[in-house]
């Protein structure tokens, strides 16, 4: 453990955790009115999770046909889609969920809420995937994989939207 440039060798420091910087320069933290509050909230822009999932499918949809252009096997096509759909349906359901008036009730309901979503959410796409193999003819492991890893990185586009303002 390195000591800090000001203090002699041999002498510690009096708290060891303390951070180095000075604490009394910065400004004490403020806290919010309500009317403040809501002006911030009302400057930050929100993305449905509707949006999300329409355009994880859209997605979906793309990739499939990718697949079976650049492979020639319909095989491919169908096992790509039933890959966005393992990220599509367990979308659609946490969404629904999610944006239902229960879920908004309270903040301890609605952190209880996503939490049991979640849950949903990730059963849903173990279950889906363990069907795949009985559920798609000729299932190709890798159309199916591609398409699922495209889908969820639509996530990261919701995020991009998010920090973009609509005129």
């Amino acid at each position: 453990m390195t000591e800090p440039a000001t203090a002699r060798p041999g002498t510690p420091r009096p708290d060891p955790w303390a951070d180095l910087d000075d604490e009394g320069a910065k400004p004490p933290i403020k806290a919010l009115t309500r009317e403040e509050a809501r002006a911030l909230v009302a400057t930050l822009p929100a993305v449905s999770p509707w949006r999300v999932v329409a355009v994880q499918a859209a997605v979906g949809v793309v990739v499939a046909a990718l697949a079976w252009l650049w492979t020639g096997e319909l095989s491919h096509a169908w096992s790509a889609l039933y890959g966005a759909g393992v990220v599509v349906v367990p979308g659609a359901l946490m969404a629904r969920g999610m944006t239902s008036r229960f879920s908004s009730v309270a903040p301890g309901v609605s952190a209880v809420s996503f939490m049991l979503w979640e849950m949903v959410k990730i059963a849903v796409s173990l279950a889906l995937l363990v069907g795949a193999p009985k559920l798609v003819p000729q299932l190709s492991w890798p159309a199916l994989l591609v398409a699922l890893v495209v889908c969820i990185k639509v996530y990261w586009v919701a995020l991009a939207w998010r920090g973009r303002r609509a005129s």
